[in-house]
């Protein structure tokens, strides 16, 4: 579990790399692999600046990428699993590197994507011409050593592994690179991250992912938004709402404004009442209908007022007590709640 905390902590680090030490294990892992250390090491502040340098290289040499970082982990893998046992090394991966797998996979496909829309705005207009410059430019991304967002699988050989300390080393001090023959190109780390309690890209106030150069990812809740549509939160209104024909973005617009109050503002009417509480429906054009409980506590606060909450639920939902039977996962016929809460 420490070895998680630890590469956990640097997955999500921000800040300036340590040049030095990242440079340092680059050497490392060509020592690692028996190749001569590269001739130029090249920093980028994002990313998106690394694919537009790695573009740029003349006569890098050949992508050193499987030398350095494929066979190696792929032998270490072999060597711990005989090790330790196909059961030993299902344990060590579900203490260490299966903790961090999702969150760092989804980081990083994110940014991927985020390079691919940036570096596409520029791409020609006819379709053959954008597909191909897609497909050079995510040929670039794939030849990345990710770096810091290497965590999941650098956690579960740490203390393991004299082989690859090179690697776990730029991981520790930097962010993502692109190692060939004669050239590398690190790209610096982000100067800030911020995600909600699932781990997810999450800011409502401004971009969720920033790196040095002005690179950015916005997000509300893990969804990818436009910068101009976090601005717009601040101002809405039900009508604005109900005007968005994206319903990705109107959910999040409804997430954000909250559903209570978009209920009380928008002259919702209740569709079901009953001991349990109020059913309320909001129907949206091209989505499915959202559909909350409206719900008292009967025990009361401490000022003697009694708490009202919003509970959404299915929208097949017919009934209060559908709905509240719901959120205990059981059919409203044997709903009998002895004391609401």
């Amino acid at each position: 579990m420490r070895y998680a905390d630890k590469w956990r902590a640097i997955a999500a680090a921000t800040g300036p790399a340590d040049r030095a030490a990242a440079e340092e294990g680059v050497r490392l892992a060509y020592g690692a692999a028996g190749l001569p250390a590269p001739d130029r090491i090249i920093w980028a502040d994002s990313p998106l600046a690394g694919v537009n340098a790695v573009r740029a290289l003349e006569a890098p040499g050949r992508s050193v990428r499987d030398d350095v970082r494929t066979r190696p982990w792929a032998d270490e893998r072999r060597r711990v699993h005989d090790e330790l046992g196909p059961g030993g090394w299902t344990a060590l991966w579900t203490g260490t590197g299966a903790l961090l797998w999702d969150g760092t996979r989804a980081l990083a496909e994110r940014i991927r994507t985020g390079v691919v829309d940036a570096l596409l705005e520029k791409a020609p207009d006819d379709a053959a011409g954008r597909a191909g410059e897609e497909s050079r430019i995510r040929g670039v991304l794939l030849d990345a050593v990710l770096g810091q967002h290497d965590a999941a699988w650098l956690a579960a050989f740490d203390g393991r592994s004299d082989r690859l300390t090179g690697l776990a080393r730029v991981a520790e001090h930097a962010g993502w690179w692109w190692p060939f023959e004669k050239a590398v190109v690190i790209c610096e780390r982000p100067l800030r991250l911020h995600r909600d309690e699932a781990g997810r890209l999450d800011n409502g106030d401004g971009p969720a992912l920033v790196f040095p150069d002005g690179f950015a990812l916005y997000a509300w809740r893990g969804m990818p938004v436009p910068a101009e549509f976090l601005r717009e939160l601040t101002a809405l209104t039900p009508e604005r709402i109900r005007d968005e024909e994206n319903a990705e973005l109107r959910r999040v617009m409804l997430e954000y404004y909250g559903y209570d109050r978009y209920l009380a503002e928008s002259g919702a009417q209740p569709v079901h009442r009953d001991e349990t509480g109020i059913l309320w429906r909001i129907a949206l054009a091209d989505d499915e209908d959202v559909v909350m409980v409206e719900v008292v506590n009967s025990t009361p606060e401490p000022d003697g007022s009694h708490r009202t909450y919003w509970l959404r639920v299915p929208p097949t939902t017919r009934t209060a007590r559908e709905g509240v039977a719901w959120t205990f996962g059981m059919h409203a016929d044997v709903y009998e709640p002895a004391v609401q809460t």
